[in-house]
């Protein structure tokens, strides 16, 4: 359960959730910056994003979990940051190296880079995404699971209710196409239907209450599944397992392949996405396949 009243100095329980949250947070902020500076000494400075990212914005008697630390850094620092992730594991949270940012955003890595900043953690200096730039990361890799994910919703929840003052919703919003624009601008409705989210001064709060029938329809469904989609070759020795698994993956979930497809949430039928978001994955396991042959 999450904690979204005003913190009560003589409530004990209250009292409790702050401290864990606090120290959690420190935690993690260790952690981060262990990893970060260990890429640092080795010369290279990756961008911080996702988990810890959004965790920054989380109210201080609450704490994110977060299975392990997402970095990102340039194609051309790629090859050599995958020799020093073996070092920083070591001991660490796992990591989850990125080359750039792939299908989570469209704006050009220079753009984000320049656009970054950076805060001193643990004597750190480590480097975020741009409030705005983030925004738009958490509702992408949100809706690229296909939102099963609900808790999940609490990232775009706090980095839209704690944002900046100077926040620029048309750096947001407009330095990516229409389409994407619109992934961002429904996923905060969501979160304004679900999590009550205040958004009425927001410059596209109309727009972000009308959101698609369907896509409600999908989410309510997806949620209230009990099988959750996993890799499949976890289920080698699980005939059952594998079974529910592959059913869960036809037809694929509507969200996830509109995402996949680089689609519109506002097309009038998923069908034509759901094809081909099949070929597309089908035609990478062959891929991996004859590349394994080989």
């Amino acid at each position: 359960m999450v904690f979204t009243g005003s913190f009560e100095p003589d409530s004990k329980h209250a009292d409790d959730a702050f401290r864990w949250g606090v120290l959690q947070k420190l935690s993690q902020q260790a952690t981060a910056a262990a990893v970060v500076s260990t890429f640092q000494r080795h010369g290279i400075d990756p961008i911080v994003i996702k988990g810890i990212a959004a965790a920054r914005l989380y109210p201080d008697d609450q704490w994110r979990k977060f299975a392990d630390i997402d970095l990102a850094v340039s194609a051309g620092d790629f090859e050599r940051a995958k020799e020093v992730k073996l070092l920083a594991t070591t001991g660490f949270q796992p990591i989850d190296l990125h080359k750039e940012l792939r299908h989570l955003d469209t704006v050009p890595w220079a753009d984000l880079l320049a656009n970054s900043q950076t805060v001193n953690i643990e004597g750190t200096d480590i480097r975020f995404l741009r409030e705005e730039d983030h925004l738009r990361i958490v509702c992408v890799h949100w809706l690229t699971d296909g939102g099963a994910h609900r808790h999940r919703l609490w990232d775009i929840y706090w980095s839209v209710k704690n944002r900046s003052a100077a926040f620029d919703w048309g750096r947001c919003l407009d330095s990516v196409s229409p389409v994407r624009r619109k992934w961002i601008i429904y996923t905060v409705g969501l979160a304004y239907k679900y999590l009550d989210l205040d958004i009425d001064g927001l410059p596209f709060s109309e727009e972000a209450k009308a959101l698609p029938k369907w896509l409600i329809r999908s989410l309510e469904r997806e949620w209230g599944s009990t099988t959750r989609l996993q890799p499949l070759n976890l289920f080698k020795r699980d005939p059952i397992g594998l079974c529910k698994q592959i059913m869960k993956r036809l037809p694929p979930n509507p969200i996830q392949a509109t995402i996949d497809m680089e689609g519109s949430l506002d097309a009038s039928t998923r069908i034509h996405y759901q094809i081909g978001d099949i070929l597309r994955r089908s035609a990478n396991s062959i891929g991996r396949l004859v590349k394994t042959a080989r």
